[in-house]
């Protein structure tokens, strides 16, 4: 049976540190599984100094769409982040989908993943906390992250929130 912990915040609240910590704590050889789309240079150097910060003790694999084709049975996976994987099914090939099945997708995608006898830590954004976009992609977009992260935190077996850098303990 897998295990699921879900890390969410505000951008740049120190989720990623806290998450890389947490699973090095729980093995010597975890899963760093990036769901980012490279969009511009200034993304990439973020990227990249995620990948400097982490060690060779981590397998790295990148996937920005079905997370479950990978074989991660008995491993201690992050996934980094769920904000990102969901702009790639929203944003697939450079046009905005509908917020209800694309939904219906990520919550399909994300079944399977858990299907494996793992233990995942996922982090994920909290971008509803901030005012109403006058875009309506964005309104879109932050209702979807919204649904889902709400459904990835029903499955959790715990939540944490982090404010500037200091865990909560929410679940």
């Amino acid at each position: 049976m897998s295990k699921l912990i879900l890390i969410t915040g505000g951008q740049r609240s120190g989720k990623s540190s806290y998450a890389e910590q947490l699973v090095l704590s729980l093995s010597d050889f975890p899963v760093y599984m990036a769901t980012a789309h490279i969009w511009d240079n200034e993304f990439k150097e973020r990227v990249d100094k995620h990948k400097a910060r982490r060690g060779p003790q981590w397998t790295n694999i990148e996937e920005e769409l079905h997370l479950s084709r990978h074989s991660l049975e008995g491993r201690v996976v992050l996934v980094d982040c769920l904000t990102l994987w969901a702009t790639n099914f929203f944003y697939r090939d450079g046009v905005e989908h509908e917020v209800e099945p694309t939904l219906k997708e990520l919550k399909e995608e994300f079944q399977k993943l858990l299907q494996q006898n793992s233990t995942f830590v996922v982090v994920t954004n909290e971008i509803g906390l901030g005012g109403t976009s006058a875009n309506a992609a964005q309104r879109h977009f932050t209702d979807l992250l919204g649904w889902l992260n709400q459904y990835v935190a029903s499955l959790s077996d715990e939540v944490i929130l982090m404010i500037s850098g200091i865990p909560v303990k929410i679940k």
